[in-house]
């Protein structure tokens, strides 16, 4: 095994608390043309690309508009709300800071590029990582394991010497399927399946029991 050399942030769910907001929009946005969430939509669309959410609420919950301006739609409506009142999680912003000074960082997210810059502007944090990375600049969103392995790349790493820090069964099976080591945040609303939660090397309370020292045991 590999010692850790790099930490790979989630986003949503792991810094900032916005998938409540995600669901808000999406149903919101889906009943306004008269249709309905299937009863597995927002776990299959937790960790799903920009690309790939759109072509469901397009093609499998039937909204009347095509997957580019379901996109185009939803993604407006979020980084308004986003403006509006960021949603940072407590104590996550100083995480990312004190990992930094140990660590070259990534993020690896499923929220779209706009999203993630103006996410990481508002929040001051920017400046602490090495590497960005949305799941529409990969050919396959999570559960896949694309966005960690392009992480790592661009790291210049192996994946096995890095940790990933996910919350969501979808970012789990990813990040495990990358060959990371997983530290799994779970989210008290959103909890991750038993199935991804056992891919997990390390299940922390909370956002700020991750430390370096905590990353250190990983491996």
């Amino acid at each position: 095994m590999s010692a850790i050399r790099a930490v790979v942030f989630d986003l949503d769910g792991v810094i900032i608390d916005s998938e409540g907001v995600w669901e808000q929009v999406r149903r919101a946005y889906v009943a306004e043309h008269g249709r309905q969430f299937l009863p597995d939509s927002q776990d299959r669309m937790m960790g799903m690309s920009t690309g790939e959410w759109s072509a469901h609420l397009s093609h499998e919950v039937g909204v009347p508009r095509s997957p580019e301006q379901v996109a185009g739609d939803v993604l407006a409506r979020m980084a308004q709300r986003y403006r509006a009142a960021l949603p940072v999680i407590d104590g996550s912003v100083a995480v990312v800071r004190a990992m930094a000074e140990r660590y070259p960082l990534a993020l690896a997210s499923s929220s779209a590029r706009l999203l993630i810059d103006q996410v990481l502007d508002t929040a001051g944090l920017a400046g602490a990582f090495r590497v960005t990375l949305s799941t529409e600049e990969v050919p396959r969103g999570k559960p896949a394991p694309d966005v960690y392995e392009e992480a790592a790349r661009r790291l210049g790493l192996p994946p096995a010497a890095c940790a990933a820090v996910e919350d969501s069964s979808n970012g789990l099976r990813s990040a495990a399927a990358a060959g990371l080591a997983v530290v799994c945040v779970p989210h008290g609303v959103y909890p991750p399946a038993a199935d991804a939660l056992a891919a997990a090397d390390m299940v922390l309370d909370g956002i700020a029991d991750l430390t370096p020292e905590a990353v250190q045991k990983l491996r």
